[in-house]
């Protein structure tokens, strides 16, 4: 175990190490394909090798891209990832929306793998916003997109 390396991912998805960014996207692919996240919800590289913390500020991708295929309940929205990774949204990668309790700002993000989620660009968020539907779920009006047959609430009137 290597412990802390000044290694760290900011929140627009950016990898930096020593301060730096890393500008060589298949050193940050090889980087990504090593990471974990434990339970106590620290993120770790780990090889055969080594075993090193590194910092998140927030997820560790971007999603940076949309794809819609279809409409309604029979809808698939997949997403690619500021490193390429193609994800779609489902049971086992769901979507999901954070507000700031003092800014009232979403902050949405997409299950990628084990843990790991990818925070969703403003832009690709305007775009899934344009998919929403609204729905009653316990009383309350909320607004929501289908993917794989389920329903992601992102908002609610209460929300606002």
């Amino acid at each position: 175990m290597c412990g802390d390396i000044d290694m760290r991912i900011a929140r627009d998805g950016t990898w930096h190490y020593m301060g730096s960014p890393i500008g060589r996207k298949p050193l940050v692919k090889l980087f990504a394909s090593v990471l974990n996240r434990d339970e106590a919800g620290d993120f770790w590289l780990i090889t055969p090798a080594e075993m090193c913390r590194i910092t998140v500020d927030d997820a560790p991708f971007a999603a940076v891209e949309m794809t819609v295929d279809g409409q309604g309940r029979d809808q698939v929205l997949t997403f690619r990832t500021n490193i390429d990774e193609i994800v779609t949204a489902g049971t086992d990668n769901p979507v999901r929306v954070e507000i700031d309790p003092d800014t009232r700002e979403p902050a949405p993000y997409v299950m990628v793998r084990d843990g790991l989620e990818a925070l969703i660009t403003r832009s690709v968020f305007y775009d899934l916003v344009e998919l929403a539907e609204m729905r009653v779920q316990g009383g309350t009006s909320v607004m929501g997109v289908w993917s794989n047959g389920v329903f992601f609430e992102i908002g609610s009137t209460e929300d606002e």
